[in-house]
């Protein structure tokens, strides 16, 4: 497999969007009228990972920390699938080939700019188990656009889960400069996100990275979900903030019942977002979904599986593709020209003069009320007397 420099990660990725817009049809065409999604068309999708190559067969990546590398994953689809094919029997997706996408893979753009939908995985996931999750989110959601996957070296157990979190923290400026490499390619529309579990922490670091750097433009960012995400309710209060206005974005899916993040909250010590109750969440100025009792017996995956979780992920990223965005935020945001000792406290206001209500006017002073018999006098009381009543 092909390791890429970061210097070089920006071209290639161009490279891969770019042929994959030449390759599909697009939500225009023809074909697209067969096919719920682009990608049950195209049966392909573009892997940006910092796992280390396995070889040219499954896994095709291991668990070990490698510079990031970039491959086109083949997929048989039930939609393209041979007749007597593992895929066209049992109704799933399944990888044929994965091969490394090199300079020479360059080609002219047929014109036009597609959106693109990123997978970032979560803890306890191998290469390619993630591959097909993103295939099938993205037929699911009926994706028309680029199927993206960044996929972080997880070590694949439940045991792991200290070594995992560790491996996407490590991760998180290679998936900046994905991100920043996205917000640059012209052939690119809007970047759409789905983040799972740890993975929604990966993600809210790079985001916050890539804000802090003033690269990339934020404002191409479409959707932006997070699926279950475990992440400390403070630390993501305290970087929704930091992000502004990238709040409108935003979606969270949480279940109060997710028995995966119970165990999350076990070991860190902390609440995780993807438990948190909805009201504190939406004070946020953020969407949620409630998911609670739907999904297996974790209630942590229902976005993979929930038709009704899925319509609400495809209606956010149609929201934001279509410019509509929520109000104000709720909480004070972040403002970066300024120092810390003169952030705002409160919530900016954004009433127009004209809705600023008229001063009421000011009342008459009523006159003193006279009382009816002159108030009785405290006097200090002999010991053993009870104290006299003022009135």
């Amino acid at each position: 497999m092909l390791s890429v420099p970061v210097s070089r990660l920006s071209a290639l990725l161009f490279a891969a969007v770019l042929l994959g817009g030449c390759q599909g049809t697009g939500g225009a065409s023809s074909a697209a009228k067969t096919y719920p999604s682009d990608i049950a068309e195209t049966g392909e999708l573009t892997a940006v990972t910092t796992r280390k190559s396995a070889g040219a067969k499954t896994p095709w990546f291991g668990a070990e920390r490698a510079d990031a590398s970039m491959v086109r994953v083949r997929l048989a689809s039930p939609y393209n699938a041979g007749r007597f094919s593992l895929a066209s029997s049992s109704g799933s997706w399944t990888i044929t080939q994965v091969e490394p996408i090199s300079a020479s893979d360059l080609a002219d753009n047929a014109g036009g700019t597609r959106d693109v939908l990123l997978y970032v995985h979560g803890f306890n996931a191998n290469f390619e188990r993630a591959a097909l999750d993103a295939a099938r989110l993205s037929d699911a959601l009926k994706f028309r656009g680029d199927t993206v996957l960044f996929s972080w070296p997880s070590r694949d157990s439940v045991f792991d889960y200290v070594a995992d979190r560790e491996s996407a923290l490590w991760s998180r400026d290679a998936l900046e400069d994905m991100l920043d490499a996205l917000l640059s390619d012209p052939t690119v529309g809007r970047v759409h996100i789905v983040a799972h579990s740890m993975g929604a922490m990966l993600t809210v670091e790079s985001l916050r990275q890539l804000q802090s750097s003033k690269k990339g433009n934020m404002s191409r960012f479409g959707a932006i979900v997070f699926a279950a995400p475990d992440i400390d309710v403070d630390s993501f209060s305290a970087s929704v903030r930091r992000l502004g206005g990238m709040h409108r974005n935003m979606t969270v899916i949480s279940a109060k019942d997710d028995r995966a993040l119970a165990v999350s909250a076990g070991l860190t010590g902390a609440k995780r977002v993807g438990r948190t109750e909805t009201a504190v969440l939406e004070k946020l100025g953020l969407r949620v979904v409630d998911a609670s009792g739907m999904g297996g017996f974790l209630r942590h995956d229902t976005f993979l599986a929930d038709k009704g979780v899925q319509e609400i992920v495809t209606q956010a990223i149609a929201d934001a593709h279509g410019g509509a965005t929520a109000g104000p935020s709720p909480v004070p945001v972040f403002q970066p020209d300024l120092p810390v000792t003169q952030q705002p406290l409160a919530p900016p206001t954004t009433a127009s003069p004209s809705a600023v209500a008229a001063p009421a006017p000011v009342a008459a002073p009523a006159p003193a009320a006279v009382p009816a018999q002159p108030p009785a006098v405290a006097t200090t009381p002999a010991p053993g007397q009870a104290p006299a009543s003022l009135y």
